[in-house]
């Protein structure tokens, strides 16, 4: 029996439970929990129509550990894969070690009233899982995770030596909006308007946000903007990756988003800093998620595609090599398969196979690791056949000789 539990119920939610829904064969029973258990219900009963299987579902808040553990107790699985709040990562890892159950993620742990993106405290979790006899797989996303395992890839068959990586995340989707997020709002703009970062010899380099930018002609996407910030894999691929010597993670942003962006910071509505209002305090960050569109009512009238993937550079056999290996994806191709574009698509899929190699033995050691870490070659095959299929080629792109 693999039983699995899926916590949360947005657009990435939906996508893994479309997906695992499609893998009978592993997933043999599944229960979706929300603290809005409409939503889970709503997901449940497009899949019963599409494919005739039943998904469990069950209320519960995130926050708590003891509604956690009542309800792991109550269901059984053999894993929890949480597509939550990334708030939330800790108290459902108390709750696994409370209940003997294994773990998955997308994102790392961030604190709510302060925008830090670190793993240091979900790696503290490691002697705990390694004694509990349980495992605990973190960022099992797109990037994070998919982005791991392309350099675990290119590490095992293409270089002896990585010198360079450089994370290339391009979203060339259209929803149509003036002003709208892919993912969770709050999250987003948190990560966006931090200070940017970089590896190199050894030490962090910061930088302003949105300080460091290049042109890049990204395939079936066209020519766009990459702004230089920091992103969670950097930090575990720089412990993983023996050698590299730099590291940098590039992101698109539209000019609308990137104007009213601008205007809400210049009018404090990215502020994580409570306020009072009223009589009342409120966060002007989680006030503005509250008046934008919800990522997952984007999927319908969301049109182009995504370009992600890594350029890397090192050596093999002593001679210089440079290679690209990337995942395009259709927005209305993931929406017409799971109700959702392609962020939530190229996220929730990867949780899916992450979820799946656990099951069935391929990645399973006792304790807290990142996706890097085991072998990649199961993964990436489960990534062409699950809807995600990528490319591997020779590259002399220079991305520091592109324009500004």
């Amino acid at each position: 029996m693999s039983r699995v539990l899926i916590i949360g119920a947005g657009g990435v939610g939906r996508v893994v439970t479309h997906k695992c829904a499609s893998n009978p064969e592993v997933f043999s029973d599944i229960w979706l929990a929300s603290r809005t258990v409409s939503r889970c219900d709503q997901i449940a009963a497009e899949i019963s129509a599409k494919t005739g299987r039943t998904v469990h579902t069950a209320t519960v808040d995130a926050d708590d550990v003891p509604q956690l553990v009542e309800l792991i107790r109550r269901v059984q699985p053999f894993m929890i894969i949480n597509v939550a709040l990334p708030y939330q990562d800790l108290t459902i890892m108390d709750a696994c070690l409370e209940t003997g159950v294994h773990y998955l993620d997308t994102a790392n742990y961030e604190p709510l009233d302060e925008a830090r993106f670190e793993y240091k405290w979900q790696w503290a979790y490691r002697e705990r899982f390694e004694k509990a006899g349980l495992m605990a797989l973190l960022g099992s996303g797109f990037d994070p995770g998919v982005t791991n395992v392309f350099c675990a890839h290119l590490q095992k068959h293409h270089f002896d030596q990585i010198d360079t990586i450089d994370i290339l995340d391009c979203n060339g989707g259209d929803h149509g909006y003036a002003f709208a997020t892919n993912f969770n709002p709050e999250i987003n703009i948190r990560e966006v308007t931090s200070n940017g970062r970089y590896y190199e010899n050894g030490t962090w380099i910061e930088t302003r946000p949105m300080e460091i930018h290049h042109s890049f002609d990204f395939e079936q996407v066209g020519t766009r903007q990459m702004y230089l910030l920091y992103h969670e894999e950097m930090e575990s691929l720089a412990r993983n990756i023996k050698g590299v010597r730099r590291m940098r993670f590039w992101m698109t942003f539209g000019e609308s988003y990137l104007k009213h962006l601008e205007v809400f910071r210049n009018i404090g509505l990215d502020s994580i800093e409570p306020i009072e209002f009223q009589g009342h305090k409120i966060v002007p960050l989680q006030f503005l998620k509250a008046l934008l569109p919800d990522p997952a009512s984007l999927g319908p009238r969301t049109t182009g595609k995504t370009n992600i993937g890594c350029i890397v550079k090192g050596h093999k056999n002593g001679k210089p090599v440079s290679r690209y290996v990337y995942n395009i994806c259709d927005h209305q191709a993931c929406y017409h398969e799971t109700n959702a574009q392609a962020v939530s698509y190229t996220t929730g899929v990867p949780a899916m196979i992450g979820a799946m190699l656990m099951l069935n033995g391929n990645w399973m050691r006792p304790g807290v690791w990142n996706m890097e870490q085991f072998d990649p070659d199961p993964f990436m095959d489960a990534l062409n056949r699950q809807g995600l299929p990528w490319t591997d080629i020779e590259t002399d792109i220079d991305i520091d000789a592109l324009p500004e």
